[in-house]
């Protein structure tokens, strides 16, 4: 089981978990039921989640009432590291790399073993210190 301490969440599993028609839903159920919280994340994320999940018909206030009740914790301060987001989403602009993204990628560089909770294929592509390969927590096929 991974640590909670070391894991961030991305935008995916936070809409899946709130939504029940989402394709992810029931894997990401499982993984909230085996991961002992706070989870990790980002101001990027929620902001990105709540849109999304409001786009879904879902109710957005569910994301930061995640936060509120301590499901998730925000860890990372954008002003705190604005040199290395900026160089992240220049080597990645041909995805393109969502701030979010950056954010949790440049976190996961900060962190000895971190594990990205995703279910974004791009984080099989995006490498932390460069060339690391980033671990995740996320969905087969992905």
């Amino acid at each position: 089981m991974p640590v909670a301490e070391n894991v961030l969440v991305d935008a995916g599993p936070l809409i899946a978990l709130l939504s029940a028609t989402d394709h992810h839903h029931a894997w990401t159920m499982e993984q909230f039921g085996q991961l002992e919280p706070p989870l990790l994340t980002c101001e990027a994320v929620l902001s990105e989640a709540q849109f999304l999940v409001e786009r879904g018909g879902g109710e957005p206030l569910d994301v930061l009432a995640m936060v509120k009740n301590g499901v998730l914790k925000v860890a990372f301060r954008v002003e705190d590291e604005i040199e290395r987001l900026l160089k992240l989403q220049r080597a990645y602009r041909n995805l393109p790399m969502s701030l979010a993204d950056a954010c949790l990628v440049r976190m996961a560089e900060l962190r000895k073993r971190p594990q990205v909770f995703t279910t974004d294929s791009h984080f099989a592509i995006y490498r932390r210190n460069d060339r690391q390969i980033i671990p995740l927590l996320a969905p087969p096929g992905i």
